[in-house]
């Protein structure tokens, strides 16, 4: 009896023993076909950029920098001009001139030219009047007029502006868009293999530079003329005389004095004229008589 119930708990050991190895064997074979599938199952492949060399994009998350080829205006493109007449005392015309000159000077700007007249009357006085044209910065601008009117008594006085800023933005635009084609140009005559198309491209690029510099010289001026301004004035003494204003109002006169002159300029060309041909007119004159009086001896021997 002990036999038998030593042979059961034997029986029932083993038993346990191996329902248990076998989730452990199920195990392993789904765990080396799992490692199987992975081995086998291919790599998802990435996607490439639709053009060459493009740069994958960004994981910044701010906005990219834009790049404008037009640089921006500050502040409006203004060409100011003033056109002053003072009168001074007499006697104070070069003193005030000199004081002008010191003021441009004084305001860092430089003279464009100065006329200065004497008395038409008597010669041998005095310069009485004149003229002085200046250019200043447009800073100092109104502070240069404000000076000029304590010069003496201001009898006429216009100041003008003409705002190009359009014009200004408009060449910007044209220069930038003429640099970009000149650009291009470049890189196409870098690539060119046959005579034939270095030849038209640089026919191309020539065109280009040209409207370039055009562009340039343009975008100067208006640069120049807005950094500075330009002031007109005349001086003129107290006393001076002033041309007295022309009593023919209809022209009447003034057409009967063009009418004599040239009536009096073409006598002169008349007889410039035949001064000129008159003697080659006496030696054909000559010449005709000896060629009559030789045809004329010929005939009278025959008669005889």
């Amino acid at each position: 009896m002990k036999k038998l119930v030593v042979t059961l708990a034997i029986v029932a050991a083993a038993a346990a023993c191996g329902g248990a190895s076998t989730p452990s064997r199920t195990d392993l074979g789904s765990g080396s076909a799992t490692n199987s599938q992975s081995k086998l199952a291919a790599p998802v492949p990435q996607p490439l950029p639709a053009i060459i060399g493009a740069q994958p994009p960004s994981t910044s998350t701010g906005p990219a920098p834009v790049t404008d080829t037009v640089p921006a205006v500050q502040g409006p493109q203004v060409i100011r001009q003033a056109q002053l007449a003072i009168s001074v005392t007499s006697g104070s015309f070069v003193s005030k001139l000199d004081a002008v000159r010191a003021l441009v000077e004084q305001q860092q700007g430089f003279i464009a030219g100065t006329d200065a007249q004497t008395n038409p009357v008597n010669p041998s006085d005095q310069i009485r009047s004149g003229v002085i044209t200046f250019m200043v910065p447009a800073a100092n601008f109104d502070t240069t007029i404000d000076q000029l009117t304590k010069f003496g008594k201001v009898q006429n006085e216009h100041i003008s502006g003409s705002d190009v800023s359009a014009q200004y933005v408009d060449l910007q635009a044209r220069l930038a868009n003429e640099e970009a084609q000149r650009n291009a140009m470049l890189a196409l005559l870098a690539k060119a293999q046959s005579v034939s198309d270095i030849i038209a491209v640089q026919t191309q690029l020539g065109q280009i530079t040209q409207q370039i510099e055009e562009l340039k010289g343009q975008i100067s001026y208006i640069d120049h003329n807005t950094t500075y301004s330009t002031i007109t004035v005349q001086i003129t003494e107290a006393g001076a005389p002033v041309p007295s204003p022309s009593t023919d109002s209809w022209g009447f006169v003034g057409a009967l004095n063009d009418a004599a002159h040239n009536f009096v300029a073409t006598i002169n060309y008349l007889i410039t004229g035949f001064g000129a041909i008159g003697p080659v007119l006496v030696l054909v004159g000559l010449g005709y008589l000896v060629w009559r009086r030789r045809r004329s001896l010929p005939l009278a021997q025959h008669h005889a």
